[in-house]
């Protein structure tokens, strides 16, 4: 006979995700482990501002591939008494950044942007991928902002983990071997990544162990001691710039002393009877904009979307990314495996934190700094090598990035917030968690399991298989339709969380239900 084998899939199960319940606070996270800590400083009478902090740099510790204190991000917070602000602690280069250092090959690179190759790839790894690391600055400025706890209690927390250690379970073996072709080539980073010169192992049964990266917990001990600017002029401060210099990279002290996050007032969106609070800076906000006008015309009748109304989105979609790319260049990137995480977080009273941080690729830059455990971003990578371009590299610059945490309320009661992590493909899964729940009425871990579709570029269109033959063809008629799994890998779609509080006061909360690690605690 003649047998042509069919389409092969990675998962031939169902997963389902637990959701969380609660009248208290809530976490959601994309590691569990940092979930906990959040929750445990909310136990302990922090406000949701101190219990996102908490979990940021717990994330650090647990979930070091997607962010940590070398790394950037954008957070919406919202509440009783203080409206909606964003803190902008985005990517900036260096201001001694030197352009003529980033020579090009000639030939094309297709990672997670479509640029000019450069020379040993110094603008994807090593020292001088590095943007100045902001992270620390956007903590500290939301605890002293909203934070009530000590800085000390914070930290217990990430502390603890990082004095335990990184689980050396089959989901870290993943990670790791993704990035270990680079992570050999960094001393410190395949001294701790790489034991052997291969990604650490999980037993066959048993229990996974742990290891320690590097000088990481010595490190938060120290912030917790000195206060968080020592990161950027204390001692602290003083490792980082040693590191830079024997490596070689161009942050200086002024870029590191000079670096702090920018706090505005969010930027404010109607939407079907709800006020939409988008984060105010380089972010996918003026895009998502685009997409709520293009779908207020869209067919919300129903408990779930028609469709009618996914061919809508993903004309909407592609007519925002044709506009967002002429006009600002290729800034972003494409795949879901850039190195980005979101955390959620509410409290008792009200006040709810969207916080989406990254490194940028995935390890970012794939080094650690030895001095103090500090996993460096590869921000640089955000830039366009080719001087002509709209995002040419560029001394003390920042570029867009495609970061989307959201926070939405009836009147002046925020009630939802979400975000994502996954390069491009965040705005996409953002809306569409968001419209399911605002529009459709779904619950939040309803929304979490529903099918979704994905359009990160001005042609096609990438749709989760279960979104069924009628929608599949509708999407067909105007588009090329790439039909995929939604899988731990690879990683077909963004990653988001969301919390939603009903009318009642109940809390719920959902992570992505293909995160292996991830959790959303009620308090």
């Amino acid at each position: 006979m003649a047998w042509t084998p069919p389409p092969h899939v990675t998962q031939h199960w169902h997963v389902t995700k637990p959701g969380a319940t609660g009248k208290r606070g809530m976490v959601a996270s994309q590691a569990r482990d940092a979930a906990e800590a959040g929750i445990a400083i909310l136990a302990e009478g922090g406000t949701a501002a101190d219990a996102a902090v908490a979990t940021a740099f717990a994330l650090a510790v647990v979930e070091p591939w997607n962010s940590g204190l070398g790394g950037i991000g954008f957070t919406q917070v919202a509440g009783p008494g203080i409206g909606a602000q964003t803190f902008d602690f985005g990517p900036v280069s260096p201001h001694g950044l030197d352009p003529s250092a980033f020579p090009m090959t000639g030939k094309m690179k297709d990672d997670l942007f479509t640029w000019p190759e450069v020379f040993e790839d110094r603008n994807v790894h090593g020292p001088l991928s590095f943007a100045i690391p902001s992270s620390v600055a956007g903590y500290a400025e939301l605890h002293a902002r909203h934070g009530r706890l000590p800085l000390k209690v914070v930290l217990e927390p990430a502390i603890a983990l990082a004095k335990r250690g990184l689980a050396q379970d089959w989901f870290t073996t993943l990670k790791v071997a993704n990035s270990a072709s680079v992570l050999k080539l960094y001393a410190e980073s395949a001294r701790i990544y790489l034991p052997n010169g291969l990604p650490p192992v999980a037993p066959y049964q048993g229990s996974p162990g742990f290891f320690r990266q590097g000088n990481l917990a010595q490190t938060l001990e120290r912030l917790s001691r000195d206060g968080l600017r020592d990161f950027y002029d204390g001692g602290i401060a003083a490792d980082l710039l040693a590191d830079f210099r024997d490596m070689g990279s161009p942050i200086s002290a002024a870029d590191l002393a000079g670096c702090k996050a920018l706090v505005r007032p969010a930027l404010e969106a109607a939407w079907r009877g709800k006020r939409l609070f988008l984060a105010n800076g380089l972010t996918a906000a003026p895009t998502l904009l685009r997409v709520l006008e293009g779908m207020r015309g869209a067919d919300f009748a129903g408990a779930a979307p028609s469709p009618a109304w996914y061919a809508q989105l993903a004309r909407v979609m592609r007519e925002a990314y044709a506009e967002r790319l002429a006009g600002l260049g290729d800034a972003e990137p494409k795949a879901a495996e850039s190195c980005t995480t979101h955390l959620t977080v509410c409290d008792k009273d009200g006040m709810m934190v969207a916080m989406t941080t990254t490194l940028l690729s995935s390890m970012g830059s794939r080094v650690v700094l030895p001095r103090s455990g500090v996993l460096m971003n590869n921000g640089i990578m955000w830039f366009d090598p080719r001087p002509e371009a709209k995002n040419a590299l560029a001394p003390g610059k920042r570029p867009l990035t495609n970061m989307c945490p959201v926070i939405a309320a009836d009147g002046d009661a925020p009630n939802l917030a979400t975000g994502a992590s996954g390069g491009r493909r965040i705005m996409a899964s953002v809306f569409q968690m968001l419209s399911y729940v605002a529009d459709f009425g779904m619950t939040p871990e309803a929304a979490a399991h529903h099918p979704r579709l994905d359009v990160s570029a001005p042609e096609g269109v990438t749709a989760d298989i279960r979104l069924g033959a009628e929608t599949l063809a509708a999407l067909a008629k105007d588009a090329k339709v790439t039909e995929v799994e939604h899988a731990v890998l690879p990683v077909n779609f963004a990653c988001p969380n969301m919390i939603h509080i009903a009318p009642d006061g109940t809390r719920q909360g959902i992570t992505d239900v293909m995160s292996p690690w991830s959790a959303a605690l009620a308090e």
